[in-house]
């Protein structure tokens, strides 16, 4: 089959790879699409720590399963429809019998550490599959996974009727957050250094954009989302935020990036600082709400091209030209 290879870091190619066999409890996927993702960047790249080489990266997707393990339970069957969650939890360790699955000390994530979606075929575990209501495509589909991690995040920062959020970065995370927050009765304020991504932030009902937080005349807020990973950016979000204020670091950043945070205003003001790591028991959550249209998909979905324009697709998410930018596996050039 055909498949998007990062051989090692910084080379990238499309080639043949061997077709997938399911395990006893796997099924192999035929996959209708597959978003990139900032992490796919990282791991482009070579920074994203846990990824071996190399690897068909390839985490937000949703397909057609076409072959079935010979101990899958659940009675799934040849052409369910279905997005995946990406997670491949131990199930063993102290942190995932504690519930907290997403930070296994075995984490691993279809894509991420073992090959994924930017293929024609994929083989997943079936336990990781939803099946995908009829009335959403395949493309749609694919968007459940950046929402579930969205959900998550959501969860972790916390959001009462009222409040005034800050949220740094217009690309697809912050607007999915963006549309979260308001639908949990937030007010919230979207930053962008990309000025042709606050229209879109405003049109989705944001009380106010900036292309920078020094913008803001010294407004404060009740708390803060960085959705860019970038250290200024969240640095200038912990700034924003009042006494008592609480900040979400939900961006990506590379491993060895660094903040300069004042210890005295945590202590002195209250702070709170925490972090939201891809998705926890939240996938179910976000497929309701994709399928119920409480995210506006079209807002989102600017790009799609086909498998053999893959690094194209990597190099559009680079430039921010657009916003959720997809590969479509059985789609060719026009």
């Amino acid at each position: 089959m055909r498949a998007a290879i990062v051989d090692q870091p910084g080379s990238i190619r499309v080639g043949e790879v061997p077709d997938p066999t399911p395990g006893e409890r796997d099924v192999v996927i035929k996959v209708g699409a597959c978003g990139i993702c900032g992490t796919d960047l990282h791991i482009a790249d070579g920074h994203f720590p846990p990824t071996p080489y190399p690897i068909v990266p390839g985490h937000e997707f949703a397909g057609e399963i076409v072959e079935i393990g010979e101990n899958v339970p659940g009675g799934w069957q040849v052409g369910d429809r279905v997005a995946v969650d990406p997670s491949l939890f131990c199930g063993y360790c102290d942190p995932c019998r504690a519930g907290h699955g997403n930070l296994c000390e075995n984490w691993g994530a279809t894509g991420d550490t073992v090959n994924g979606a930017f293929a024609e075929y994929v083989a997943v575990p079936a336990s990781t599959c939803y099946r995908l209501p009829d009335h959403l495509s395949w493309q749609e589909g694919a968007l459940v996974e950046p929402v579930s991690c969205a959900v998550h995040g959501v969860r972790r920062i916390g959001v009462e009727a009222g409040e005034h959020f800050l949220v740094v970065g217009a690309g697809t995370m912050g607007l999915v957050m963006q549309m979260l927050l308001q639908r949990a009765g937030a007010r919230v304020t979207v930053v962008d250094r990309n000025a042709s991504r606050l229209p879109r932030a405003k049109d989705l009902g944001a009380h106010a954009v900036a292309t920078d937080v020094s913008e803001l005349d010294g407004e404060r807020f009740d708390a803060a989302a960085d959705c860019t990973g970038a250290a200024p950016a969240i640095e200038a979000a912990f700034d924003a935020l009042r006494r008592g204020g609480r900040l979400l670091v939900f961006g990506v950043a590379p491993a060895e990036a660094r903040v300069a945070l004042s210890p005295f205003r945590i202590y002195n003001d209250e702070i709170t600082v925490v972090g939201s790591m891809a998705v926890l028991h939240s996938y179910g959550a976000a497929l309701d709400l994709v399928a119920s249209g409480a995210i506006d998909t079209k807002a989102l979905l600017t790009d799609a091209l086909p498998l053999e324009r893959f690094p194209d697709a990597l190099d559009l998410m680079r430039s921010g030209a657009g916003l959720k930018v997809q590969v479509l596996p059985g789609a060719t050039d026009a």
